[in-house]
Order: C-alpha cells, then structure tokens, then sequence
C-alpha cells in the first residue's frame, strides 16, 4: 500500500503540469457556501488588525507545489483578513507528528486521507463537525466515501480535496485490428486480452493486459463480490472463494492465455511506457494519467471504460485521494477552516483547482460544469466514483496488504506459490500483523 501510495502522489504531481489555470478564485456561490468575503466573515482575526498568518503543510513539490500556490494565491486576493503561505515539506508526516509535541505545527495539512484511521486517535487532528454544521454545509455534495475516509470514530477530521480511482485504459488501434470492443465482463476481458496479445517465438511483444500490480488485489477482490476484511473489520476475509476466483482468473491469464509476462513492462529499457508505445493493450490506472496520455495525441489513440464486472455482475474500484486537515496543535483553527471550506466546499474555487491540476475535486457540484461534462475521458471516472470502495478504516490495513498480501501475491505471480498457499499463508500473516497493529494510540 505504501508503494501504491508514493506512486499515486508522485504521478499526481507530474502530471498537473499539463494545464494552467483558466479561471480565477474570487468568484463563488453566496449563502451557505465557502466563499471568504472582504467583510470580516473570515473567523477571528488578530488584534493589532493585521491579517492572520497560517501556515500550509504539504509534500508535493515541483508542479503539484505550483498547483497549490495557485490555490493559495487566489485565497489570499480573496480577502485580507487571512494570508495562508504553503511550505514544502519533505517526510512530512515525520515531521508533524514531532511538531505536535513541540509546539509547531502548521495550521492547514495536505493529508492522505487512508493515514486518517492511524493518526486521528492519536489526537493530532482538529474535528469538524461544529464548523461544518455552523456552515451549514451538506455532506451530501461530497463523496461519502471520501467522507467515511476522513472520519475516526463518530468525528470527521477534514474535507476531500480529490478523488480518484482506477478505470480501464485501452488502445483503441490495437483492440480494433483485433476486432474486439472495450471489454465489459472478466469473460470479455479476458477473450480481449487473448486476441490482442502478439508473441514472437519466446518474446512477448505486445501484452494484451497487464497484471503488473498486484496491489489492485482488493480491486478484483471487490469484482468477485468479496471484501478485503470481514464485516467488523477485524480480520482479512479473502481466504475464501471470492479470494481463489480473483487468484484463478490471474492465472488463467498469466500462464495459460499468456497475455502477460510478469515484469514485461519493467525490462522494456529506460524512458519507455509500455502502454505509451503501443506495447500494452489495456491497463488498469487513474485519471493522473490522463494529461500523460493526452500529450501523445494521435499517436496514442485510447479509450477508457469503467471497470469490467466479475463472474456474478458485481461492480469494483478502489477510491483514493487526498483532503485537508486541521492540526489539533495548530494556534488559528477557524482561520484554517476559512481555507479549507473555500478551496473544498465551493464550486468555482474546486473547478479552479480541477482545471489547475488535472484532479477530480470531492466536491460534487463542481462536476456537473462542462470541464467535466463535455471531456469523454471524465467520465469513465466519474462512474466509477459512484461505485468505487475506499480502503478499511484500520490502523493496521496498509502494514497488512504491504506487508502479508502483497509479498504472497508476487510469489505467486512468479509461479513459486500455490493459490491455496497464496491465500493461507496472508491471510495467517496478515490477520496477525492487523492484531499487532490493532491499537494505534
């Protein structure tokens, strides 16, 4: 999960650089919205009639650190009772667990939000409630799993800034030679997978699907109408059969279709993307991909569809993403509220941000304007949204899939592991790392 994780903030960063801001962040909605007036309505401000100061804690530098100082620099000309100054910080979290203790935290945190159900009950996070209802602000404009991610206990602890989640990708060219269409089923996936796979003699040269990562586990899992823990979220719950199906389904395609040779994509030489030069025919990723993808034009002429369905009809994605969080340590709480609520909870400052780093905001109503409803490529994503998972909120879940799952699922992608073996040998491990990991005061 930690890879999955670094891999998933580094793309977001690199791939923001593709578009510009085009439009500005002082209009907004009036009433119950986010908007920060030039009338005082910022929360308390100091004494000596200066603007209250606060500092922004985050982790993505280069053009993710531009995206922010975007959003920074609108809030700021939106009013001048608060001036917010974003500070790149490297092991962030490291760093804010000390500050906590020491007197120094910041004000406003750039927060992934799966981190919420490990740090929140060490009560370094500042609650919401009162401030979200004192807005009266609706969590239905917001992704309730995005919500239920930033929630510890019965307090939600900050608001999504984005959300993601991972769709089909397809050659359109390569499908099409073949014959084929965007597969909507395991079954179709795999024919699809079959026939758009080219091998010359011992050489795979085209993969008609990659099963590169095994960490979307949790993502097949969910397709074949299981979960990664069981219901009071205690212990894993894949040594079963929806677990033996998912593990099933990759080894018909790993070794008897051969649609995919395990490390194919990482020994095709330096600078290369497989998918990129038409070496992959369909993969499973985000939408952090798309201004990369975009950048090819018609050269690289792909498709995405929504996740294909498992054996029984049921739907699977999981939901990432980041929020903005509160410090309990932090001196200007409502301040930082002030930000929080106007770059998440209003329309136009969200679409701003969407338009700035190529992210889907969580705030819904930004997603019915034309940047989203007139682009395709949105959404496959969007309609995975409605039906993605977000990860289990235990302290212990990513040292569990990091740790047990995946480590089992490499070896059995290598042949070295019975599926049997893979799922036991997890499940043993994981459910007693999920024990040690239990407690996370």
């Amino acid at each position: 999960m930690k890879k999955w994780m670094t891999v998933m903030t580094m793309s977001a960063v690199l791939l923001g650089a593709a578009t510009g801001c085009s439009s500005n962040g002082n209009s907004g909605e009036k009433g119950n919205n986010s908007e920060v007036s030039d009338k005082g309505d910022a929360g308390s401000n100091s004494s000596s009639g200066k603007p209250v100061e606060l500092t922004f804690w985050g982790d993505w530098g280069g053009e993710g650190q531009k995206q922010f100082e975007t959003m920074v620099d609108a809030f700021n000309k939106s009013q001048d009772k608060i001036r917010v100054k974003y500070v790149l910080q490297q092991d962030m979290i490291t760093k804010f667990l000390t500050a906590s203790t020491s007197g120094g935290a910041p004000d406003i945190l750039f927060w992934d939000r799966w981190r919420t159900s490990l740090y929140a009950p060490k009560n370094v996070l500042h609650p919401i409630d009162e401030m979200l209802a004192a807005d009266s602000l609706s969590r239905d404009d917001f992704y309730s799993e995005a919500l239920k991610e930033l929630t510890y206990g019965d307090k939600l602890y900050g608001l999504p800034l984005t959300v993601d989640a991972r769709a089909l990708f397809y050659n359109k060219k390569i499908l099409a030679d073949a014959g084929v269409e965007p597969p909507t089923t395991w079954d179709e996936l795999e024919q699809a997978a079959i026939k758009t796979t080219k091998w010359n003699g011992s050489k795979l040269e085209v993969a008609g699907f990659s099963l590169g990562d095994p960490g979307l586990f949790n993502m097949y899992l969910q397709q074949a109408g299981g979960s990664m823990m069981n219901e009071d979220n205690t212990k894993t719950n894949f040594n079963n059969e929806q677990g033996k199906s998912v593990l099933s389904f990759w080894d018909r395609l790993l070794n008897e279709d051969k649609v995919y040779k395990t490390g194919f994509e990482q020994g095709l030489g330096e600078g290369t993307d497989a998918f990129v030069t038409g070496k992959l025919a369909m993969q499973y990723t985000g939408p952090w991909m798309l201004s990369t993808y975009k950048k090819y034009g018609k050269d690289l002429d792909f498709g995405i569809v929504p996740p294909p369905v498992g054996p029984n009809g049921d739907k699977g994605s999981v939901m990432g993403g980041f929020g903005l969080v509160i410090p309990e340590g932090g001196k200007h709480h409502q301040e930082a509220w002030e930000f929080i609520k106007w770059w998440t909870a209003n329309k136009d400052n969200a679409l701003l941000w969407a338009k700035t780093s190529l992210n889907i905001p969580g705030y819904k109503p930004a997603l019915e304007d034309p940047f989203f409803k007139d682009d395709p490529f949105w959404k496959p994503f969007l309609d995975t949204l409605e039906f993605a998972k977000i990860r289990p909120a235990h302290p212990g879940y990513s040292v569990m899939e990091n740790d047990a799952l995946i480590p089992n699922l490499q070896l059995f992608q290598q042949k070295k592991q019975s599926i049997k073996d893979t799922l036991s040998k997890s499940q043993q491990r994981g459910d007693q790392l999920l024990k040690d990991n239990a407690d996370a005061q």
